[in-house]
């Protein structure tokens, strides 16, 4: 069986690395994807979902030296499940409200945008400023 994801997104704050103790660099981020559409009424709707990525060995050294919060990034990978239910990581965030967490082990990262992003990003939805991506995360 095989699967593969795709998704494109900006990054919710800047990456992390650290290294396992065989020495193999690890990094980790979050990505939020959003989509906007009109509805049948005119109003306006607008979805955001947030993926926790971990990427291995030489794309973790690149990303964590040129991603930053707020670039977009395309990520290829495969969804990795929550070992208890098989499917993604829910908990209870510090308010009280449940949350899940999508996570994605990435096999290719690419980088979207100029370095400073300029026009680039017209069209694209930002993600929400009010969620970073990870301080509720339970890991």
């Amino acid at each position: 069986m095989y699967h593969k994801v795709t998704i494109v997104g900006h990054l919710g704050k800047d990456p992390e690395m650290r290294y396992t103790p065989d020495g193999t660099p690890v990094t980790t981020f979050s990505v939020a994807s959003s989509r906007k559409w009109s509805n049948t009424d005119g109003s306006q709707g607008e979805e955001t979902v947030w993926f926790r990525i971990t990427v291995w060995r030489r794309q973790a050294e690149t990303a964590a030296q040129y991603l930053q919060k707020g670039r977009l990034v395309l990520v290829e990978g495969r969804l990795t499940p929550d070992k208890a239910t098989g499917g993604p990581r829910v908990w209870t965030g510090q308010d009280g409200t449940p949350r899940a967490s999508f996570e994605i082990t990435a096999e290719n990262i690419r980088f979207l945008g100029g370095r400073t992003e300029g026009d680039s990003r017209a069209g694209v939805a930002e993600p929400d400023a009010s969620y970073d991506g990870g301080e509720d995360l339970p890991f």
